[in-house]
């Protein structure tokens, strides 16, 4: 699928998938975070059959993964927001729309219905962060996902050089790149340019232009005040998405959030990160809350990075690039494509090491 999407897009916006920062080698780190740890199966153990079937945070889902928040999702792939969502709600896997997707908090809670998480980037103006929640509400929305680490814009040199900064540049090169994708062109003249949908309301009302709106929703303070403040707001789930460090994980209990999402933003944010599968081994019971829902991302590419990010310590996942590549290779088959994928490979590999279900694989991590 990956191969098969750098064919089927333009370059520049291949490398906006692909990419990290700076050099690139925070990714690296992730998969090799997760390549080092291996599970240790038990054959001689009584064993039945496996199933997926995982509760997180109130609620019963096929799988003990879902799809992460990514920008720019109609930019990648026309589409592939209502395409994924439609998807999460036929398999019932939870769907994360991002502030600054291409489809609006409306039109993927109709598709998705509570199979639809969002995630929100705080915005400095307060009344733009009630009038999201407001919607949100209205919506039937249960779990809203805060991402806090964007304190500021990653440095990733190739989008610069693309032209993918804010506002966009053209280039004839870009123009080209365009012109040898051209199933991708016709998609995206049938379902339209991506606008930032959820954003677009904000921009109109108080006259201002993507760069400053960018600006405006990245920089609002998500410390443990602020988060303070959205938890009286919010009546929901409140899910910390972006955590990264021991430390911060302690000033958690502060929050009186639900859940965490243990993430470096998939290595867009900071090349010199730890993977979130390395901070779970180190996870110890005076670190969260009782009670705390233990999630993460960034790496992950397939059922058996899942099975390890489990084992590790984490109670449900979250893939975004490797849905990516699906609908981007498979067009509208690839939502169900990716999620039928992955659920026959974890499905292997529990059934291999005897484990009859994913909240049961932190016993079967080898040492």
């Amino acid at each position: 699928m990956r191969k098969k999407t750098k064919k089927n897009i333009p370059k520049f916006i291949y490398e906006y998938l692909e990419g990290g920062c700076f050099d690139d080698i925070g990714l690296e780190t992730n998969r090799l975070a997760l390549q080092k740890h291996k599970l240790s199966p038990r054959y001689l153990i009584p064993y039945s059959k496996c199933s997926l079937t995982t509760t997180i945070l109130g609620k019963k889902y096929n799988a003990p993964f879902g799809i992460a928040p990514i920008g720019l999702q109609g930019l990648i792939w026309p589409n592939s927001p209502a395409i994924l969502a439609k998807s999460a709600k036929k398999y019932n896997i939870p769907y994360i729309l991002s502030t600054v997707s291409s489809e609006s908090i409306e039109v993927i809670s109709e598709l998705a219905e509570d199979n639809a998480w969002f995630q929100l980037y705080n915005p400095v103006d307060e009344s733009i962060q009630d009038s999201i929640l407001s919607r949100l509400k209205i919506c039937g929305y249960k779990n809203l996902v805060v991402t806090v680490d964007i304190p500021t814009f990653g440095f990733r040199p190739k989008d610069i050089v693309n032209g993918l900064t804010m506002p966009p540049k053209r280039s004839v090169k870009n123009f080209i790149d365009i012109c040898k994708t051209p199933y991708w062109a016709t998609q995206t003249l049938k379902y339209g340019i991506p606008k930032f949908k959820n954003l677009e309301p904000y921009m109109r009302e108080h006259r201002l232009e993507l760069p400053e709106m960018m600006r405006s929703m990245a920089m609002g303070k998500v410390d443990t005040e602020g988060l303070k403040r959205i938890r009286d707001k919010w009546e929901g789930n409140l899910i910390i998405k972006g955590v990264c460090s021991i430390s911060d994980l302690k000033l958690l209990k502060e929050t009186n959030a639900d859940g965490v999402i243990l993430s470096n933003h998939g290595a867009r944010q900071l090349d010199a990160c730890e993977s979130p599968v390395d901070i779970l081994r180190r996870i110890d019971g005076d670190c969260l809350p009782s009670g705390m829902a233990v999630m993460m991302d960034s790496g992950l590419r397939s059922g058996v990075d899942i099975a390890l990010s489990l084992a590790s310590g984490a109670q449900f996942t979250f893939l975004g690039r490797f849905f990516m590549y699906a609908v981007s290779s498979l067009s509208r088959k690839g939502g169900d494509h990716a999620i039928e994928l992955l659920i026959q490979q974890l499905t292997q590999v529990l059934e291999q090491i005897r484990c009859e279900n994913p909240s049961h694989l932190t016993d079967f991590l080898a040492n």
